[in-house]
């Protein structure tokens, strides 16, 4: 049961104006297709960079695993 958020009565409680509104929801939605293609490929990056690394501790703690 959630309950509608309080606001302190001097706080200004208004909705943006229908002009800027549209213009929000306009250049959400016009994305450069190459700053698309960067981000696809920093994230293609991040990833590889993260399951190298990943790679790299599984391989250099594999000798302490059958010390005990």
């Amino acid at each position: 049961m959630s309950r509608k958020p309080s606001y302190p009565e001097d706080a200004p409680i208004e909705a943006l104006p229908t002009s800027q509104a549209a213009e929000s929801a306009a250049s959400a939605k016009s994305v450069d297709p190459n700053r698309k293609k960067n981000l696809v490929r920093a994230g293609v990056a991040v990833g590889v960079g993260s399951a190298a690394i990943v790679a790299a501790l599984l391989y250099a703690n594999r000798s302490r695993r059958n010390d005990k």
